[in-house]
């Protein structure tokens, strides 16, 4: 078959909860939507989960392309280019009546709704030769469920995914071999009140990105990009030193990436920062000590939010008697923990929390109430991040109105979701799409500081 012969994508139902209007991303090719996938996001767009509004988004965005269809035209296949907007897909959106499939002993038995998908793929297969039929899911176990059964080609949904291997992530920071100066020839330096600027030849640089840091193997050197042309980078001048001695609440950081990381989160011109890195690496505790010192000591903002994502069963946070926060306590206890960390010194802990609480004006909010709200002059703490997908993440950084610094923090290798994996996660997302952003920074937190312990276990299990 010539590779310009348009495909068949059968779309299980995960994938229009991943992303409402994932059928207009197949360009050319031709979507097939099961009707048991239609049966599913009829049971999931009346629950109480924020996942009910991407299933209700899909069955209008489906109606629309549809609307005007006869059945026969739904079963044959509508063209796409009836939806108005900006996309690029021209091919067609069909509904395949998975109901008339009927039961054979060689079959995936049709009682369950992940093998009527598999078995529609398997129909397609048979009777659109010699076009190629693709099944795409994002559950693993289907997948692999699919291949058993015949399907030749199973694939995830990768329209999102902007890398291949996680290695290729960009860590927010560039570590030069020996003496950094070693290797530089002409430099230009200016002086900015107490800052120092360099000017260096572009060339020496494999790869470049806004607010990227720069160290080498000696003791002395540090620097940040401040900005570049096509021949010369200018640099911002830090010096280790100057990184190490940072303060923020009472702590000081223990390495290099904490400093780097500390460096960014108490920068005013940073409105977004990402911090990646194992367990144990300090993470929330600089988030949170970084965001006292802002909100509490310097009164550049005026509250401090803190959310994380919720597992399912949590998701809907009921009406049992408490407050908002209350009912959140249990998920938020890592901020809680650092609370403790950073006040147990104190004479009374308990007092000096209950203090900092209403002084800092700390709020901890779910996930799912977060939608459709403008939150100003706030630090925002999105806490274990890499369990979101692209589409939540987007929701809570179109939050942050005018005055508000977010910080989303995350360890790639403990993802929960079902149907997330380290390059699907939006925290990488996020990571790719904003490094290129001045008004924001990432940083990979290297090396465990929690314990010998904890290091040793995230080195060796």
């Amino acid at each position: 078959m010539p590779a310009s012969e348009p495909k068949y994508y059968v779309l299980d139902t995960n994938i229009l909860l991943h992303e409402p209007l994932a059928f207009l991303n197949f360009q050319e090719h031709n979507v097939v939507i099961p009707m048991v996938v239609l049966e599913e996001l009829d049971h999931i767009k009346d629950r109480q989960k924020d996942v009910s509004r991407d299933a209700r988004v899909a069955i209008r965005s489906l109606e629309e392309a549809l609307h005007d269809a006869t059945p026969e035209q739904i079963s044959a296949g509508v063209p796409l280019t009836r939806i108005a907007g900006e996309h690029q897909a021209n091919g067609h959106l069909s509904i395949f009546p998975d109901f008339q499939l009927r039961q054979t002993e060689s079959a995936l038995s049709l009682n369950e709704n992940d093998h009527r998908i598999i078995q529609t793929a398997l129909q397609l297969q048979a009777t659109k030769s010699p076009h190629k039929v693709v099944l795409v899911t994002k559950d693993i176990n289907m997948r692999l469920k699919a291949k058993g059964a015949g399907v030749n080609f199973v694939e995830d949904y990768r329209t999102d995914q902007l890398i291949d291997d996680i290695r290729l992530l960009a860590k927010g920071f560039h570590k030069f071999e020996g003496n950094f100066w070693d290797t530089v020839g002409d430099v230009k330096t200016e002086q900015d009140g107490r800052d120092i600027y360099h000017f260096i030849a572009r060339d020496l640089f494999p790869a470049l990105y806004p607010n990227e840091y720069l160290i080498d193997d000696t003791d002395n050197f540090a620097a940040r990009v401040d900005s570049f042309t096509d021949s010369h980078v200018k640099i911002l001048d830090i010096g280790r030193e100057r990184l190490m001695s940072q303060r923020a609440w009472g702590i000081t950081p223990k390495n290099i990436y904490q400093a780097m990381g500390m460096h960014s989160l108490l920068d005013p011109t940073q409105d977004l920062v990402i911090l990646t890195g194992p367990a144990g690496c300090g993470k929330t505790l600089l988030a949170l000590a970084t965001a006292l010192e802002q909100v509490v000591e310097k009164g550049m903002y005026e509250k401090i939010i803190v959310t994380r994502n919720t597992p399912e069963i949590a998701e809907s946070i009921g009406y049992l008697p408490g407050t908002e926060e209350e009912k959140m306590a249990p998920w938020l206890a890592a901020i809680t923990d650092s609370l403790e960390v950073l006040h147990k010194q104190d004479e009374n802990m308990e007092s000096s929390l209950n203090f900092i609480m209403n002084k800092a004006n700390i709020q901890f909010k779910s996930l799912n109430f977060m939608r459709g709200r403008s939150i100003q002059n706030a630090v925002v703490i999105l806490d274990e991040a890499q369990n979101l997908t692209a589409g939540q993440l987007k929701t809570i950084i179109t939050r942050c109105g005018a005055g508000t610094k977010i910080i989303c923090s995350g360890n790639l290798a403990q993802i929960d979701s079902y149907y997330l994996t380290a390059v699907t996660s939006g925290l990488t997302y996020i990571v790719e799409r904003f490094k290129n952003y001045y008004g924001s920074s990432t940083m990979n937190l290297n090396g465990v500081v929690r314990s010998s312990l904890a290091q040793y276990a995230e080195e060796n299990l």
